[in-house]
This record gives C-alpha cells, structure tokens and sequence, in this order.
C-alpha cells in the first residue's frame, strides 16, 4: 500500500460517519491522480464525483479547479481532504462549497494545521523516515530544505509556507465556522504514512506524550437550512 492509500484508508471511516444515508450526491473537491475516496464512496452506493486538474479520466471525475468545475446542480454532501489549504482563495472556494450544497447539507473535511509543524514534530519525523532510495517523499524535501537554508525551523518553515501560498489550519477552520457553524472538530496524526514503521496508532501516542502536536484536523459541519 503506497502512502497516499494507506491515507485513504484510514481518513475513510471519518467520512464515512459524517455523510447522509446513501445514494446521496457526494463531490469530493481535491480528488487526486488515484480518484480520493470516489471509488470508496462509490461502492457504498453514493452517487459520487470527483474533481482535480489531476484527477483520472472517467464520468466519475472533472478534471478542473471546482472553482471551474461548472457542476450543476446541488448536493447532499461535499468532502474535501487536505485540499484546502493551497487554494488560491479559500473564502471563494468555501462560498462556493456552501452554495453547492442543499439546505442542510454536510461539508467533511480533514486539513493540515501547518502552523503546528513545530520543529520538535519535525525532527520526531524525520527520525523516523525511510531511507531516500526508498521514495522521496514531501517529508524528505522538507528535511533537505531546511537544512540548506541554515536557518532556524521556526522561520524557515513559515518563510517556505507563505511562498506555497499555504493556508494556516486556523484560518481554515474560521471560514468554514463562519459558514457551517462550529460542527464537530477534532485534531490527530497527520504524518505516519510517510514514516517507516510508524503507525496511526504510533504518532498518536507522541502526541498523547505532549513530544509532537497533532497535525490533523478533522472537521464536519451543516450548510444551515
């Protein structure tokens, strides 16, 4: 199982739980080159959609922005999984996420708090990678990056954040309260795909130590009726 399955895998049951009955309409914004959890969503009897500049070919997917999706009509439901910090407007995504959704539809969404990759999480990760020959993951470039830059973590990390254009985890999470209402809100391991050897369980058990922060945030809110 690659990384991005082994995500997959385990951020789906939070879906899962958070979505209407099916054979609701579900879109998935941020879909990726494997298809996110449309084939999941699928299976389970949701009339499902995908979309992402990258996604695969097929009537599942729209291989655009959803900004220029052009999706008609609304939906019962709307996830988006670590997509939304590096769209380029967050408010205009969000204001389009509400007006796609029915009355009381559900939005599920599962971010990075990137503002909380202090540098004790970063070296308890990058402890734990594989060797590079193994795959180069983001976590690698991270670490080479870092360390070609001779600079503290702290300022290098938030310099190399705000040339992504990333947004932070807490400003993520304003505008969709803004929008859905405080919902249901929880943190926990972002990293453990990219580790070897290191479970879900694993990093949860650093963060439960107070030696690393919990990176993830899992979110699911309402479109007020």
């Amino acid at each position: 199982m690659t990384p991005d399955e082994q995500w997959l895998a385990a951020m789906w049951p939070f879906v899962r739980s958070q979505l209407p009955a099916a054979p609701a309409r579900v879109i998935e914004i941020g879909c990726g080159p494997l298809g996110g959890f449309v084939p999941m969503l699928a299976a389970a009897g949701y009339q499902a959609t995908g979309v992402d500049p990258e996604a695969p070919a097929g009537p599942e997917y729209r291989q655009a922005e959803f900004e220029q999706s052009g999706l008609p009509g609304q939906a019962a439901a709307i996830v988006a999984c670590t997509s939304l910090h590096h769209v380029a407007d967050l408010r205009e995504v969000l204001d389009l996420v509400r007006g796609t959704l029915l009355p009381g539809g559900r939005v599920v969404v599962v971010e990075w708090a990137r503002e909380r990759f202090d540098e004790a999480t970063a070296r308890w990760c990058f402890s734990r990678l594989a060797p590079p020959e193994d795959g180069h993951s983001f976590l690698h470039g991270q670490q080479e990056q870092w360390r070609e830059s001779g600079q503290q973590w702290d300022a290098w990390c938030r310099s190399w954040a705000e040339a992504e254009g990333l947004h932070p985890g807490e400003d993520i999470l304003r505008e969709l309260v803004a929008r859905f209402g405080p919902g249901t809100l929880s943190y926990g391991p972002y990293f453990f795909p990219e580790l070897a050897g290191t479970s879900e369980a694993d990093e949860q058990a650093a963060i439960d130590r107070g030696e690393i922060r919990a990176n993830r945030i899992q979110y699911a809110g309402r479109r007020p009726s």
